[in-house]
């Protein structure tokens, strides 16, 4: 067999929405993953012996995966939306937000402040986004746009309040509740260690990612589990044609004089191919090149997966049922994310740990067996924030226990009973706790830092300066040597669970083709 006309570094999502794009247009395709299985974080397994429960150990919900990727792809890929927005404990009661707003969120908003004042400007703003959302998400599967013309489809006001100064400004005047701004300040959060003033506006650009998705910015289920989503990519991919191989490692990446690229692998053999799309972080790219990394990324969550013999009882009161439904915010008041961030910047771990937890099983109990089913056992999963890299460097286990058990006192901080007394126990007896740490993404998933978006996130467009000739450059897909493309997180429009950067990368290439 000759060399493919794509070679396609690393076989996490991404790689096989470019996969099975490139093959449906009959280019020879094959994807290298080092691993023995697809899908990077975007991937489900049996963590604990014995406990039959299908979890992701990294990833979680979907937002970004546009419905036109779904469908040009014919994905077997149901997401299904969870019935509550989020719940945040505050005092006695909390602030309950339904995913289709009405009364209820109305009367929340009023216990918490006395009378409608912060519930109306909590709508605006939420107008506002919708408004922004309903520009930006179209451009995500076309060329980049450039920013000016982006700026005067939303208007000044709109654009100075989420593209030009830091969200925590604008969350200050716009709101007065720290449980309001800390609601929404957690989206500019997700992965990404920055104060709410940062000037980098590096939270602002993750926030948009969060509240953008498909023009409504809601984060969906998906039904069987992420390994479903990764299981409905492989089929597309290997239903185009593209040969997907596992256990292959790329040692090193040289560029070809008439462009594209010759690897080398572990054991010695090489491929050459006249495009190469990189689905790995850039800085792992620069080193395969041979080139010092223009920059070490950080990660910053610590994700706790757990599985329960029953839902716990809430402190509140609220049925668990309905408080667990949706997102539930733990310790992530604005003046707690604020001080945490400095404790974690100062080198601490923060206790008790501000985080969202979501129960998968609520929406969708079909990842745990038939039994575990019958018997009432659900799913956690705790993300926690303000959790850099740096924290777990020099004692990675010992920093581990230490940030599980601050993940897990925040929320037995709102239960009205101990949590120890709804755990399931795996075959040895022990409860089914796994912490995952940033340093465990750079290990298993060769995400350096354990950045889970291979870097800070940049805006979906281009700076109306920024150059446009080229197709790599028009999809935000550029790495500098012809023929050799970025296709996943670390693109201008990866990042979270989209395909964005597989189809972008792989659009450039059907142009250059002249198959566009």
């Amino acid at each position: 067999m000759g060399d493919p006309d794509v070679l396609i570094v690393g076989g996490g999502h991404n790689g096989l929405v470019a996969a099975a794009y490139l093959a449906r247009a009959r280019l020879a395709v094959v994807v290298l993953e080092a691993r023995h299985e697809l899908g990077g974080a975007v991937a489900s397994g049996e963590p604990f012996d014995g406990v039959p429960a299908s979890l992701s150990r990294f990833s979680y919900l979907v937002s970004l995966l546009p419905q036109q990727l779904i469908a040009e792809l014919e994905l077997d890929v149901a997401l299904a939306s969870r019935r509550v927005a989020s719940y945040t404990p505050v005092d006695r009661d909390g602030l309950l937000i339904e995913r289709d707003q009405g009364e209820a969120t109305r009367v929340s908003f009023r216990a918490l402040t006395g009378d409608d004042r912060e519930y109306e400007a909590w709508q605006e703003f939420h107008a506002d986004l919708s408004r922004f959302a309903a520009v930006v998400a179209p451009t995500l599967m076309h060329p980049l746009p450039r920013a000016g013309r982006l700026r005067d489809q939303l208007g000044a006001d709109l654009w100075a309040d989420l593209v030009e100064q830091p969200i925590g400004a604008v969350l200050e005047r716009r709101f007065t509740s720290d449980a309001v701004r800390g609601v929404l300040l957690t989206d500019a959060l997700i992965g990404t260690f920055a104060s709410a003033r940062d000037t980098s506006l590096r939270q602002n650009r993750c926030f948009l990612y969060h509240v953008i998705g498909n023009g409504t910015g809601e984060w969906r289920v998906p039904i069987g589990g992420m390994g479903a989503v990764t299981r409905a990519l492989i089929r597309a991919a290997q239903r185009a044609g593209a040969e997907l191989r596992t256990g292959v490692e790329v040692t090193s990446v040289q560029p070809m004089s008439e462009g594209g690229a010759e690897v080398v692998l572990g054991d010695g053999s090489r491929l050459r191919a006249r495009y190469l799309l990189a689905n790995c972080a850039p800085a792992v790219l620069d080193r395969l090149l041979g080139r010092d990394p223009e920059s070490q990324p950080e990660g910053s969550q610590t994700k706790v997966n757990v599985v329960l013999r029953r839902l716990p009882r809430l402190a509140s009161g609220l049925d668990p049922a309905v408080g667990f439904a949706g997102t539930l915010h733990l310790g992530q008041g604005y003046q707690r994310l604020e001080e945490t961030y400095r404790r974690a910047l100062a080198g601490q771990i923060p206790d008790p740990m501000p985080c969202e937890v979501y129960c998968h099983t609520l929406t969708d109990p079909s990842i745990l067996s038939p039994e575990l089913r019958a018997r009432g056992y659900h799913t956690f999963t705790l993300f926690g924030l303000h959790t850099p890299a740096r924290l777990f460097r020099d004692r990675p286990e010992e920093s581990r226990g230490a940030a599980g058990r601050a993940a897990l006192s925040a929320l037995q901080s709102v239960l009205a009973e101990p949590l120890v007394e709804c755990l399931a126990l795996d075959a040895h007896g022990q409860p089914c706790i796994e912490v995952v740490t940033p340093l465990d993404l750079e290990d298993d998933l060769h995400m350096p830092g354990g950045h889970i978006f291979h870097g800070d996130l940049a805006w979906p467009w281009l700076a109306d300066d920024d150059p446009r000739q080229t197709p790599s450059e028009r999809w935000g897909v550029s790495t500098g040597p012809a023929g050799i493309l970025l296709c996943g997180s670390g693109s201008l429009r990866g990042g979270a669970v989209s395909g964005l950067g597989g189809h972008n990368a792989a659009s450039a290439v059907l142009e250059l083709e002249g198959l566009a």
